[in-house]
């Protein structure tokens, strides 16, 4: 794909700007006419809109309320959280780290005891049969047909 393909793409994608711009207009418009709106009723119905004012107070201390009640309840699962990384987590992974330095003993000795003189036995094994190969040829060859 060339560039002009690819720019072509993405504005194909994009909002077309008509109707970022009508979108604007229609919110600024709306914005109007609310606080036109808000000051209207203030002036016509001053009792109401302070009864309305004095709910929106209440209903705003309830929810300051409920979010105190959240976060509490937050916090205290963050220090359930915190014990039992402490307490249950911890000592797994110190477990774990005394088997891995177990496994990691035991391989190495096996390696000195079992792997390492195998090895040795069969190199030692190879050289002789290579060297009898040597002076007598090979066996296979050496066979009548």
């Amino acid at each position: 794909m060339n560039v002009e393909a690819i720019a072509e793409a993405q504005r194909k994608r994009v909002v077309p700007t008509r109707y970022v711009i009508i979108g604007a207009v229609a919110v600024l418009a709306l914005a109007v006419l609310l606080i036109w709106g808000i000051v209207w009723l203030a002036q016509s119905f001053p009792a109401e809109i302070e009864t309305v004012r004095d709910i929106f107070i209440i209903a705003l201390a309830l929810e300051s309320c409920l979010f105190g009640i959240v976060i509490l309840l937050l916090l205290i699962m963050v220090i359930r959280l915190v014990n039992m990384l402490e307490f249950e987590i911890k000592p797994i992974l110190e477990q774990t780290n005394e088997t891995i330095g177990a496994v990691r003993g035991t391989t190495r000795f096996v390696s000195q005891n079992v792997v390492t003189p195998v090895v040795t036995v069969t190199s030692y094994a190879a050289a002789v049969r290579r060297g009898l190969q040597v002076l007598f040829g090979d066996p296979r060859k050496n066979l009548p047909d």
